[in-house]
């Protein structure tokens, strides 16, 4: 399959863990030039999670050394995400979005406000939720619950 020229992937990427590097790998690998939205700490509050989110600066560095250590830092772009939608309902240059499963209706939604827009709808790449070792979905919720780890090993 030949690369899309740019992709869209976004998240909070909090306790930064294997279904995120799954996320991310998708992305790099349908995409030369990945928009990365990185959720703002001013749109964290609002999504209201069951936990504490580690401030920006230091989910930002967390998500830069895998990008770093992956050798793509230089194809990725990382962009405060302050809704929802980031880029993808304004951005012309856009291909495709790479989305889990659990956000998969996000991506059609975003399709919809393009199309209302004038905009062409993105290729939307799903991956499936990567599963702990019990069979349910390793979540940063889990992980800070303390009944996982980031590789989704039983705590």
């Amino acid at each position: 399959m030949q690369k899309l020229e740019t992709v869209a992937v976004g998240g909070t990427f909090e306790e930064f863990h294997k279904g995120h590097r799954a996320l991310l790998k998708k992305a790099f690998e349908v995409g030369d030039h990945v928009l990365i939205g990185l959720c703002s700490d001013d749109f964290v509050n609002k999504l209201k999670k069951p936990h504490k989110i580690a401030p920006y600066r230091k989910r930002l560095e967390e998500l830069k050394r895998f990008l770093r250590e992956h050798g793509v830092l230089e194809r990725a772009e990382i962009i405060p995400l302050n809704d929802p939608y980031g880029v993808t309902i304004s951005k012309n240059r856009l291909d495709a979005i790479v989305v889990s499963k659990e956000t998969e209706l996000r991506a059609h939604e975003i399709n919809e406000k393009r199309r209302d827009r004038g905009l062409p709808p993105l290729k939307v790449f799903v991956i499936d939720m990567i599963l702990a070792e019990d069979y349910f979905p390793i979540s940063s919720t889990r992980i800070w619950l303390e009944e996982i780890d980031r590789e989704g090993h039983l705590l």
